[in-house]
């Protein structure tokens, strides 16, 4: 029988929500004093937000400010102004939260070549406090994610590069973080190494859920993610899936080979409309244009009636390349170098 207090016994506290995103950010800067009283701006104003589950991809050149962003939100550097959280946690006020939460892959290797892939995994677990049990069960559990169960006890020194690099994933993984950042996670790989790191990869996202956040110079890999960031010169110029992002540019790029490339751009500027650009440098001439593959015919058929012969003509949709172009001016291949 029911009391008549409406005692229903004690009261619960609810357990906070899980935070809608992994990651976000509003007005993140990062700013470094320069030579004769300047100031070095290495993130400018970033304001992000990354869901819970995505893989992420910050795309940019060296120097764009993606590891000093990477630093920035797993609490290992301060930010100048501006606010983040990172797994529900401010990177200011409970950076060992974050700390706790985040995985890390640098950039380049820290394993010990001397010890062996499980030794390396060990000294992370105490370092990250898991009692020994169950540190055991987690070294098991990603080195057969990693796919090195067979290579546990092999000095690290003697794994390929492919393979330390998914050591190294592994090792990040072992005390469950609901984050992990993954600085470009495939430089210095042959196309082989970078792909089966990138099975890995897909594996976690597809077993687990987990949030990856990447950054790469590489379009191939950045067309591995869920959505992109493209980062230049520490702002953040374009978002979005590499579908829409390609497709907000929106013309094919034609690019033709002739017999005399100085005279044909004339002769294409003469048909082009005049809002479209045309250039011709060593690579031919090219154009953008909707619907490429129809303006073909008729560029070659004026070409041929100039008495010029076409020796190539192509035409191909936008790719993550021109988008970086549209937004930068540049070509991500050749933007500027350094860290």
């Amino acid at each position: 029988m029911q009391s008549s207090t409406g005692d229903t016994g004690p009261t619960r506290t609810p357990r906070a929500p899980e935070p809608v995103h992994a990651v976000s950010t509003r007005g993140l800067v990062k700013s470094y004093p320069g030579p004769r009283g300047t100031t070095t701006h290495a993130v400018r104003g970033l304001d992000l937000d990354v869901p819970q589950g995505e893989t992420f991809a910050f795309l940019g050149p060296n120097g764009a400010g993606k590891s000093t962003t990477i630093a920035l939100l797993c609490a290992l550097a301060r930010p100048t102004s501006g606010h983040a959280t990172v797994a529900g946690a401010d990177v200011l006020a409970r950076p060992h939260l974050v700390r706790r939460h985040v995985g890390m892959l640098f950039q380049h290797s820290t394993l010990d070549a001397d010890l062996t892939a499980e030794q390396n995994l060990r000294i992370h677990a105490r370092l990250y406090g898991l009692p020994r049990r169950q540190a055991r069960l987690r070294t098991t559990e990603v080195l057969e994610t990693a796919g090195l169960t067979d290579r546990r006890r092999s000095p690290v020194r003697t794994l390929s590069g492919g393979m330390r690099r998914r050591l190294e994933i592994a090792r990040a993984l072992l005390h469950s973080p609901r984050v992990l950042f993954l600085d470009e996670p495939t430089t210095g790989l042959d196309p082989h190494a970078r792909a089966e790191v990138w099975e890995q990869l897909r594996a976690l996202r597809d077993r687990h859920g987990s949030t990856l956040f990447v950054t790469t110079h590489y379009l191939e890999e950045a067309e591995n993610c869920d959505r992109i960031g493209i980062i230049d010169r520490g702002r953040l110029v374009a978002q979005g899936t590499p579908l829409a992002l390609k497709a907000a540019i929106g013309d094919d790029r034609v690019v033709l080979r002739t017999s005399d490339d100085s005279t044909a751009h004339g002769v294409v500027c003469g048909i082009a409309p005049q809002d479209i650009a045309v250039t011709a440098d060593a690579g031919g001439i090219s154009l953008r244009v909707p619907d490429g593959s129809a303006w073909i015919p008729r560029l070659c058929t004026a070409l041929e009636r100039a008495g010029i012969a076409v020796h190539t003509a192509s035409a191909s949709r936008p790719t993550l390349d021109d988008v970086f172009f549209h937004h930068t001016g540049r070509s991500l291949h050749t933007a500027g170098g350094g860290r």
